[in-house]
């Protein structure tokens, strides 16, 4: 079994973005990195802040509208065409609907090997990432720390609370190693 690719998924300031830059440094073959921050950068402006399109609430809440969700879907759909033709793909998500992002990305990967990766990371922890970052709306990390893992099967999970985006990267990459994919 090659898997084809990775889906990691976790909360706002967990982690997942500098777990996503260890593993492409640190697996044998080159791999490319998608994630949701990428799409919603490519949104055009009218679908920022619109009911149609995605809206930060102040207490840190997202919500998606139906533009938002149709967009979504082909972007995915292309995401998953990429790594149908040869690439090996990382896709760096927030499922904030838990299993039902889940099953509707797994819909898109169908027929493609993959591995699917949670990264958990105490609330209090992502929250205080998130004021550092400055790029997030304030409530965000706490809001998602638990609730995008509800109802998601993960193939391997990591907790970024106490361990850095080398040690989980490693850990990640010896699971693989596991599978028969060796890191560099």
């Amino acid at each position: 079994m090659a898997i084809q690719v990775i889906v990691v998924n976790g909360g706002s300031s967990s982690g997942k973005s500098g777990l996503v830059r260890c593993l492409q440094a640190i697996l044998p073959e080159p791999w490319l990195s998608v994630g949701v921050d990428t799409f919603v950068d490519a949104l055009p402006p009218a679908l920022s802040g619109s009911g149609d399109g995605i809206a930060f609430g102040a207490d840190g809440e997202v919500n998606l509208g139906d533009e938002y969700v149709r967009l979504e879907e082909a972007w995915r759909s292309g995401v998953a065409a990429m790594a149908r033709t040869g690439a090996l793909v990382i896709i760096d998500d927030a499922f904030l609907s838990g299993g039902e992002s889940q099953a509707r990305l797994r819909r898109n990967l169908d027929g493609l090997e993959v591995l699917w990766v949670g990264v958990r990371c105490d609330g209090r922890i992502a929250a205080g990432r998130e004021i550092a970052r400055g790029d997030r709306t304030v409530g965000m990390a706490i809001l998602q720390a638990d609730a995008v893992h509800v109802g998601v099967d993960y193939d391997i999970e990591v907790d970024t609370t106490d361990m850095g985006s080398i040690q989980c990267a490693t850990l990640v990459a010896a699971h693989l190693a596991g599978l028969g994919l060796q890191p560099r």
